[in-house]
């Protein structure tokens, strides 16, 4: 049987081990992608707290700030981006990695301009994202695309700047690009199969 001594004692050195894990929060109204997320970066060491919207995630960082942040972009609620603004006022130290199953360029840019680290678009490994966390500055040895961006894209990506324009409202963008709004929320619709294969 332990004795008290070796209680507290024990006690303490599981304080000083999780004190010395990284807090991260992961933000994402997909529960199964976030717990599957969460579960991986547990197991590289990441002390791991969760919340599945914008609102939900400043209010748990404003209570103890977080040294690392995943947001998914795109959330009923408020969008990742108003969340990468809020914890990047509330701590400048925060390295935020945004993840988007709806990439596009103009996201990629504001997301970056906002405060975060690096932006991933799904499907997206728990390695990719322990590895942006990192990212300090860009890399002048990417690989540039041996051809043009297909019609479609070149339409997804204009869409998405006029949106970010816009300030997300999708009525105005609409009218921006002189698009019936249900044409445009179809477009915007199409999302991406996400790979939970992330362990």
């Amino acid at each position: 049987m332990l004795d008290s001594d070796t209680i507290n004692s024990n006690h303490a050195a599981d304080l000083k081990s999780s004190d010395e894990q990284p807090t991260l929060l992961l933000v994402d109204d997909d529960e199964v992608f976030l717990n599957a997320l969460a579960m991986a970066m547990r197991k590289r060491g990441f002390l791991v707290t969760l919340a599945s919207s914008a609102e939900s995630a400043f209010a748990i960082a404003q209570t103890d700030p977080p040294e690392f942040a995943v947001v998914d972009l795109k959330m009923s609620g408020n969008s990742g981006l108003v969340l990468v603004r809020q914890l990047a006022s509330l701590q400048a130290a925060t390295k935020i990695v945004v993840l988007t199953g709806y990439a596009s360029i103009a996201t990629a840019v504001e997301a970056i301009k906002l405060g975060a680290t690096h932006y991933l678009a799904k499907p997206v490994d728990a390695d990719e994202i322990v590895a942006a966390f990192d990212k300090q500055a860009g890399d002048s040895e990417v690989e540039l695309a041996s051809s043009p961006l297909p019609v479609g894209r070149l339409e997804w990506e204009h869409i998405q700047r006029v949106l970010s324009e816009n300030d997300g409202n999708i009525s105005a963008t609409a009218r921006s690009l002189n698009m019936h709004r249900r044409t445009l929320q179809r477009k915007l619709g199409k999302k991406p199969s996400i790979n939970l294969s992330i362990i």
